[in-house]
């Protein structure tokens, strides 16, 4: 638990895309969303959840930062937005990312 919240807290990215990840929690709804968003049957536990979140994530970003053209910001959002609800139910809603 402890090595998510220390993996999020050391979570850099622009400032925009955590706005609109912010934004976007107020929407996010566990049974709609996350099942969407992971594709994976094995996710309903938040430690789960949050693993496979924090690898779709890091590959996403990587993919951001090389400026490929199949680069979604949309989907980068999405994740960012489940990473930081998903997050909550681990270590309650005074986790900052910036």
């Amino acid at each position: 638990m402890t090595d998510f919240a220390q993996l999020l807290a050391e979570l850099r990215r622009p400032r925009l895309l955590i706005r609109a990840a912010r934004l976007g929690l107020a929407d996010y709804n566990r049974s709609r969303d996350l099942r969407r968003i992971v594709r994976d049957v094995e996710t309903i536990v938040p430690e789960h959840a949050l693993a496979a979140l924090m690898a779709a994530e890091a590959e996403l970003e990587e993919t951001r930062r090389a400026g490929a053209a199949h680069y979604s910001l949309s989907r980068h959002i999405d994740v960012l937005i489940a990473l930081l609800a998903e997050s909550r139910l681990l270590t309650g809603p005074k986790l900052n990312v910036t």
